[in-house]
């Protein structure tokens, strides 16, 4: 629609021309037209065979033809309608650059006859170029110390466009600090300068962007724009600047030596020289914060240079100044606070302020026997101490004041059991990891006289052999006590005790240093078996302490006394004679051999042998009890005289014996026959019920017997018959102590001797004891026969075994 309104109006403007210049044609005989540049292709700009009066038939006919002079060819005829078209468009800034008129002049030929036609077509300017600068960027360097009012120049915009079309005015981006004023050149042309209206800051805006735009005067009107670039050039107008005025920096102690504390910055505003920037120290920090800290003048980097220790310094203050190198160096500082952290880096320490020792060891409960203090440099919880020493000890700690400690007794003590502590006090401080320290002290106990000198035993058996020799150690009694010094030395005591008229100290002796027991005097079991007293040992302090033990001294037997043959009784050796007759049956009871031996025990033990006889077929001899039976009845072929040597030997080591001689007759006439010997076992004169029965048994038949022989006396003899036979009786010892008879065979464990009465009664046996004044003499035995005959009476029948002590 918009192409359609252009063609017309186009239309109507060149009918406009063609007439103005038909009348031209007139006087210069040139065909003018008026058009407008960059008219499509194949438009029709005029008739052209009609302008010229040329009949439209005729025009191929006559070739009509177009020769454009000095330029291209942008039109041409159309030879069937006579029309001037456009063959290519036309730009009048092409086609007449810098020019305000452009004409592109023609010749139209036809022939037949021939005829050249002058034609001009004016190239009439459209506004088809926008105004442009010849630089899209303008570059200003403007001082920010420029005064307000200052002008610079710019580039002015260029339009090919002529006439209004043109460059005809500028208009500035909206700003605070430029305007701009339009100039008008002398070729009409349009310019614009650009005004300073307010001072420049480069810190605030260092670089001010502004559109400048052209606007021609064309219409619709079209524009151009250009990038101002203004650069506000820098003067060294600010100070440096630290981030902050104050640092407060935490640094550990012990830092390696190099590592980086802080990196400071300040910055300048300005640029260029004007904004490097020195850093140094102030002559307020001091030489020792200097000295332990590197300042890098050019990048502000403070390192550690020298160890830092927390406990020599705590707090560094340091003033750091930044300096430009502008002209006219302007500077900025900062103040730094450097706060050492603790580090654990400290052992805790322990002092001793008092120390007892040594002490007596019934020292008190709750006594001080020593004052420690602790310490550590380090602060915080790495600071705080803890003290402590180890639980099996029988003392505490107990805080005094502010890290004083007082150790303490906590239970009592005994130097027996423990004389001397190892006390290890051990402080550990709270830091991560937590550092330790100990101290060892040694406390002595003094030793106090409280313990009783001890014996290995309570009670001492000390067998002692018979027969020793005065002066003989019998044993070593020790005693300990443990306590020390004085109180440990011993000495050892008999507590006196009188035996029959006769002391202790007078039979043993002990020494005293050692307790070495010795005997005085030879012992003889015969006639002493044991002593009991008591020792005591007692130690040397004050007051000194004693304890006893109880001595048992058993005298032991030895073999040393030869066994005593006290039945049949002998005369100094002789043969005894005994007669029994023919007709003895067998197993009748021909003697019996009884042999005493004081000693005791297995030395004692009597056993009887024969050691000669006459026939070994005939009679045997009980080993135990000494009783000689026949073995079967005698016959004719037996000899008359049969002789019997039996041996008593104890059981000693080595064994001791005795022998008696035994000459046995055989008669033909009757003999009153042994009755059996038998023994009621006694002992302290008090029968046990089985001696009893034995005793009332064997008196029974000893009466029976006994009648039976005064009614044969009686009746076969009227005058006695003596018999040399022994009697029937029955010996017995009894010792004033332990007796024991055993198996027929008297063995005394006494000192003493006694004489022994046996007589024969009805109710039994009488014992007499008689104690013999004088021990270990030599003894003879003598016996007295009994009598028999018709004068004896059945209650008064005895006989006596007496035995005599010579000295």
């Amino acid at each position: 629609m918009e192409a359609r309104i252009s063609a017309q109006h186009w239309r109507r403007y060149v009918s406009v021309v063609l007439i103005f210049s038909a009348a031209l044609n007139t006087a210069y005989a040139v065909t003018h037209y008026s058009i407008p540049e960059e008219m499509e292709e194949s438009s029709v700009v005029a008739n052209l065979a009609a302008d010229l009066g040329l009949d439209v038939k005729t025009l191929s006919r006559r070739k009509m033809r177009l020769d454009i002079i000095s330029s291209k060819k942008y039109l041409d005829v159309n030879k069937e309608t006579g029309e001037l078209y456009i063959v290519e468009k036309m730009d009048r800034e092409y086609l007449c650059p810098a020019k305000t008129s452009c004409f592109l002049k023609m010749e139209a030929i036809i022939e037949n006859p021939q005829r050249i036609f002058y034609i001009e077509i004016e190239i009439m300017d459209i506004n088809d170029n926008a105004p442009h600068f010849r630089r899209d960027t303008i570059n200003l360097d403007i001082s920010e110390a420029t005064q307000g009012g200052e002008r610079f120049s710019v580039n002015n915009a260029v339009d090919p466009d002529v006439g209004s079309n043109s460059v005809k005015t500028y208009l500035l981006s909206e700003n605070e600090h430029f305007t701009i004023e339009i100039q008008t050149g002398r070729d009409g042309s349009k310019f614009a300068d650009l005004i300073l209206k307010r001072v420049l800051d480069r810190e605030q805006q260092a670089v001010h962007n502004l559109i400048l735009t052209a606007v021609d005067g064309g219409v619709p009107a079209r524009s151009g724009t250009a990038s101002i670039v203004v650069r506000v050039l820098d003067t060294n107008d600010n100070a440096p600047k630290f981030d902050k005025d104050n640092y407060k920096i935490d640094i550990m102690e012990n830092s390696p030596i190099g590592s980086l504390v802080v990196k400071l910055n300040a910055t300048d505003l300005d640029e260029g020289t004007n904004s490097e920037i020195v850093y140094s120290y102030s002559l307020y920090t001091s030489e020792k914060t200097q000295q332990t800290f590197h300042l890098n003048p050019n990048n502000g980097e403070i390192t550690v240079k020298e160890m830092i220790n927390y406990e020599d310094f705590r707090i560094y203050d340091m003033e750091v100044i930044a300096t430009d190198k502008g002209s006219n160096s302007l500077t900025g500082q900062c103040k730094l606070t450097i706060l050492v952290t603790d580090m654990n880096d400290n052992h805790p320490e322990i002092s001793i302020k008092s120390f007892q020792s040594p002490v007596k060891e019934v020292i008190a409960v709750d006594t001080v026997i020593a004052v420690v203090s602790v310490s550590d440099k380090d602060s915080g919880d790495n600071g705080i101490v803890d003290i402590r020493i180890a639980d099996t000890l029988p003392f505490a700690l107990r805080e005094s004041s502010d890290n004083y400690y007082e150790l303490v007794v906590s239970q009592p003590l005994d130097r027996e059991k423990v004389p001397e502590y190892e006390i290890t006090f051990t402080v550990t401080d709270r830091g991560s990891p937590p550092l330790s320290d100990n101290e060892t002290m040694t406390l002595e106990l003094l030793d106090v006289n409280d313990n009783v000198p001890q014996f290995p035993q309570s009670f001492y058996t000390i067998p002692v052999m018979e027969n020793n020799a005065p002066g003989a150690l019998l044993s070593s009694l020790t005693a300990f006590d443990p306590d020390l010094h004085e109180n440990q030395y011993l000495v050892y005591f008999i507590i006196e005790k009188e035996i029959v008229n006769t002391s202790m100290s007078m039979l043993f002796s002990i020494n005293p240093e050692n307790g070495n027991l010795y005997a005085l005097k030879t012992f003889d079991y015969e006639i002493e078996k044991e002593f009991l007293f008591h020792i005591e040992a007692r130690d040397s302090g004050v007051p000194p302490l004693s304890s006893n033990v109880t001595v048992h001294i058993i005298i032991v037997d030895q073999n040393d006394n030869t066994p005593v043959i006290v039945s049949p009784w002998r005369a100094h050796g002789s043969v005894v004679e005994e007669k029994i007759p023919r007709s003895t049956d067998k197993g009748s009871l021909v003697s019996k051999v009884i042999a005493i031996d004081t000693d005791s025990v297995q030395n004692s033990r009597i056993t009887y042998q024969f050691l000669q006889v006459t026939d070994a077929t005939l009679f045997s001899l009980d080993q135990y009890n000494g009783e000689i039976r026949t073995m079967r009845m005698f016959s004719y072929r037996d000899p008359r005289h049969q002789r019997l040597v039996v041996i008593a030997k104890d059981n000693g080591d080595p064994a001791l014996s005795a022998t008696v001689t035994i000459k046995l007759s055989t008669v033909e006439t009757a003999v009153k026959a042994y009755s059996d010997m038998t023994e009621v076992p006694l002992e302290y004169d008090i029968f046990s019920d089985l001696n009893l029965y034995l005793v009332i048994g064997l008196g029974s038949v000893s009466f029976l017997l006994l009648i039976t022989i005064l009614v044969t006396c009686v009746l076969k003899c009227q005058k006695p018959m003596p018999s040399k036979a022994a009697p029937p009786s029955r010996n017995s010892v009894i010792s004033e102590r332990n007796s024991t008879i055993a198996d027929s065979t008297l063995v005394s464990n006494d000192a003493y001797w006694y004489s022994l009465f046996l007589a024969e009664t009805r109710k039994g046996k009488l014992v007499v004891r008689q104690p013999v004044p004088k021990a270990g003499s030599r003894y003879i035995v003598s016996s007295l026969p009994r009598s028999t005959g018709l004068t004896e009476t059945s209650d008064s029948a005895a006989s006596t075994l007496q035995v005599r002590i010579n000295s």
